[in-house]
C-alpha cells in the first residue's frame, strides 16, 4: 500500500499537545467499545504508543468495519461481551487488572434510539453504572475516561456550551448520554480513583459506516453512484477528526494520573468555532474534495424525530487545563477522512494506512 502524504502546509497541524509515549508504555488499558469506529481508533493509537490493551464490546455493528478492516483484534486483549451483562464485564475488568479504563462502549445514534429508546436506555445509563462499579471494585484501576457526547447539553440555538451549561436531552440518545453524566457524578467510587466525563463534538474520519450519520451516508452514495441525500442540510455541528477528540481523551487521562484529590472532572473538546457549519457546506466541500461527479441533495423530512438544530462546543477549558487544541480545520478533516476511504478496498488491510493517520497527526507542529 503506497502512503500518500499531503504537503505540510496544506495539512498543517496546531501547536497542542500530543500524548506522551513515556506515560503510556506498559501502561494497562481497558476499552469498551474497542470494536466500535472512535474505539477502533483510540485502541490502535493506544498500542502504538505502548499500552497494553484489552477491548470490551459487542460484535461490529457494520459491514464494512474499522474493526475488521484494521485488524484491531490483533492489537489487543479482545473480547466479545456487552456491558448490560454487569457479572460478565465486571470479570473481565478484575481479570485484566488496568491502570487506567477508556469507557465508550454505547448505543450511539440517535434515530436508532427513537426506535429502540429502551436499549439505548439500558447500554448508555444502566451499562455505564456496570463499567463504573466494576471499576470501583477493581483497586487496580487509578482512572476512568467516561465518554459521553456534546448532545448532553440542554438545547440553544446561540450558545457554545461549556462544561458547566446545563444538561438536557430532547430525545432519547441525548437524554440518555446527559443521565449518564449523573450517573458518573453521584457514584461513589473508591479513594484514590480519579474520573472523568469528555464529551466531544461531531467525530469523523476513516472507517465510520454507522447508519444515518453524514459521512457513512456519503460514501454509501459514492459506492452506489446515487446522489447524497441530506436529512437536515440547515443543522449546525461541531465537526471534528477522530484524531482531535482522542488525542484530548488521552491528555485528560495523563493530567488525572497526577492529581491525588478525588473528584469528577468533565472536560469539552470540540473544534474552532470556523468548522461549526452546516451540514449543507459540509456536503459542498465533500463533494468537491472527492470529485467525480459526486453529488448531494436535500430529503423532505416530513414526520422526521426531532434533532437539536444547533450544537455547538466551547472547548477552553481543555486548551487552559490540557495543553489542547483542536489541530485539523474542517478542510484538513475532511480531507484526511477522504484520504483514508480512497485507500480502502473491501478486502484490503487498512492498518499500516490508519497508523501512518495517527503518525503524522503526532509528528506533526
Amino acid at each position: 500500500m503506497r502512503l500518500r502524504a499531503r504537503p505540510v502546509d496544506d495539512m498543517a497541524l496546531s501547536q497542542g499537545r500530543r500524548p506522551d509515549q513515556a506515560f503510556w508504555a506498559g501502561k494497562r488499558v481497558f476499552v469498551t467499545g474497542h470494536t466500535g469506529f472512535k474505539g477502533g481508533w483510540l485502541t490502535l493509537w493506544l498500542h502504538e504508543l505502548g499500552a497494553i490493551v484489552s477491548g470490551f464490546a459487542l460484535p461490529p455493528d457494520s459491514e464494512p468495519n474499522l474493526f475488521s478492516a484494521c485488524s484491531i483484534a490483533a492489537f489487543c486483549e479482545h473480547r466479545f461481551g456487552d456491558i448490560r451483562n454487569a457479572g460478565m464485564l465486571r470479570g473481565a475488568i478484575a481479570a485484566f487488572r488496568p491502570d487506567i479504563v477508556f469507557h465508550l462502549a454505547a448505543q450511539p445514534l440517535v434515530r436508532a434510539a427513537y426506535a429502540q429508546p429502551v436499549e439505548t436506555f439500558a447500554t448508555n445509563i444502566m451499562g455505564t453504572a456496570h463499567v463504573l462499579d466494576a471499576i470501583r471494585q477493581t483497586p487496580s484501576v487509578r482512572v476512568a475516561a467516561i465518554i459521553t457526547s456534546d448532545k448532553v447539553y440542554a438545547e440553544s440555538q446561540t450558545a457554545r456550551h461549556d462544561e458547566d451549561s446545563r444538561l438536557g436531552g430532547q430525545d432519547p440518545y441525548s437524554a440518555s448520554k446527559a443521565a449518564a453524566e449523573l450517573v458518573t457524578a453521584a457514584f461513589p467510587m473508591a479513594a484514590g480513583q480519579q474520573i472523568a466525563t469528555l464529551r466531544s463534538g461531531n467525530v469523523i474520519g476513516g472507517g465510520d459506516w454507522a447508519a444515518d450519520r453524514l459521512l457513512p451516508d456519503f460514501f454509501r452514495s459514492v459506492a452506489s453512484g446515487e446522489s447524497w441525500a441530506l436529512r437536515n442540510p440547515r443543522a449546525i455541528r461541531p465537526w471534528q477528526h477522530v484524531l482531535d477528540p482522542l488525542c484530548g481523551y488521552l491528555l485528560a487521562t495523563e493530567h488525572l494520573a497526577t492529581r491525588k484529590d478525588a473528584m469528577i472532572e468533565h472536560w469539552n473538546f470540540g473544534p474552532d468555532a470556523d468548522s461549526e457549519v452546516p451540514v449543507a457546506e459540509v456536503a459542498a466541500r465533500l463533494c468537491a474534495l472527492w470529485g467525480g461527479g459526486a453529488s448531494y441533495h436535500a430529503q423532505p423530512q416530513d414526520n422526521a424525530p426531532h434533532e437539536a438544530p444547533v450544537l455547538r462546543l466551547d472547548a477552553a477549558k481543555a486548551e487552559r487545563e490540557l495543553g489542547w487544541a483542536p489541530a485539523y480545520e474542517l478542510h484538513q478533516a475532511l480531507s484526511a477522512t477522504v484520504d483514508w476511504f480512497r485507500q480502502f478496498r473491501p478486502h484490503g488491510d487498512m492498518t499500516a494506512f490508519t497508523k501512518f493517520q495517527i503518525k503524522a497527526y503526532e509528528t506533526h507542529e
